[in-house]
């Protein structure tokens, strides 16, 4: 008799199976497939039973019914309506319905982040960098789990010196503490992404530290152009000469200060740099107490970044 072949267990979702969802490549659905990753996740999480747990893309909800049995409250963030009535229908007439909030729409387009104690996510991997920053900007949570590119997440934890680091790493570690958690394989999902990935967790500083963000981000912005190039080189462009002379004289203006007939730009750049012995230095190899004392030399002297 012929062998019959048997057939190939899938460990995609039974109801998205059924339903035949195909997963959209524009909002960057890679649904977490592996329980043991799941749980692996959920327990580094150290969620209390008094916590409000925000979860961004929740998908077809293999990690939210999961943080649902350990939290007082989960608000899930999706943009996908498909996705949203998928999880609803897993948590509908089960004591977790009360529990789940649903937000329907892009997060990144909300003007305020509702109240929460944790993020969890599995990141979409467009949206990484605003949702960093969204999370950052907003401070009053515990901490974030958050999955991304392995890239991305190693570009978080760089440090001066190494090879990926960049403005994201020094402008990440200024807001908060950040430590990559666990690495995760890219055939835990369905459909696979082309790259690994790896879970981070990030604590906003608390205190925070003093300093005008904008202010900060200006000075980063322009080091980190070409970050392997001294603050000298960087300095001397003639844009960004440009922008710090109109906002040295916006400065001058608002404060009833005079300008120097014989006022020159480049020239009061130089001196700052070469009085604080920065002239020399590169964004590649400066870390945050360095830059902070660049920001302040240049602030002091009445030129600013915005």
């Amino acid at each position: 008799m012929p062998k019959v072949k048997s057939e190939k267990k899938s460990r995609v979702h039974n109801e998205v199976a059924k339903q035949g969802i195909v997963f959209n490549k524009d909002f960057g659905q890679h649904i977490l497939k592996n329980p043991l990753v799941i749980t692996s996740i959920i327990e580094k999480s150290s969620i209390r039973n008094t916590d409000t747990v925000l979860e961004v893309g929740p998908g077809t909800g293999n990690m939210t019914v999961k943080i649902l049995e350990k939290a007082k409250k989960v608000i899930a963030c999706e943009i996908d309506p498909r996705m949203v009535a998928e999880l609803q229908k897993r948590v509908q007439g089960t004591p977790m319905q009360a529990k789940l909030q649903i937000l329907i729409g892009d997060i990144l387009k909300n003007p305020e982040l509702p109240f929460f104690d944790l993020c969890i996510a599995n990141v979409p991997y467009q949206i990484s960098s605003p949702l960093i920053f969204k999370l950052l900007l907003h401070r009053q949570f515990r901490c974030a789990i958050l999955m991304f590119q392995k890239e991305f997440a190693q570009r978080l934890v760089a440090k001066p010196g190494d090879k990926l680091y960049c403005r994201l790493s020094i402008n990440t570690q200024l807001l908060a503490r950040v430590d990559i958690i666990m690495k995760v394989g890219k055939n835990n999902f369905k459909p696979p992404p082309k790259v690994e990935s790896a879970v981070i967790r990030l604590e906003p500083r608390n205190p925070p530290v003093q300093v005008n963000y904008t202010e900060w981000d200006g000075l980063t912005r322009i080091a980190f152009l070409r970050k392997n190039k001294t603050l000298a080189a960087e300095f001397k462009h003639t844009s960004v000469l440009t922008s710090l002379e109109q906002n040295y004289r916006l400065h001058c203006s608002i404060n009833n200060l005079d300008v120097p007939k014989d006022f020159d730009i480049k020239s009061k750049i130089e001196e700052i740099l070469t009085t604080l012995e920065a002239d020399k230095l590169r964004a590649r190899t400066m870390d945050i107490d360095d830059f902070m004392k660049v920001l302040h030399a240049f602030n002091s002297a009445g030129i600013h970044f915005s």
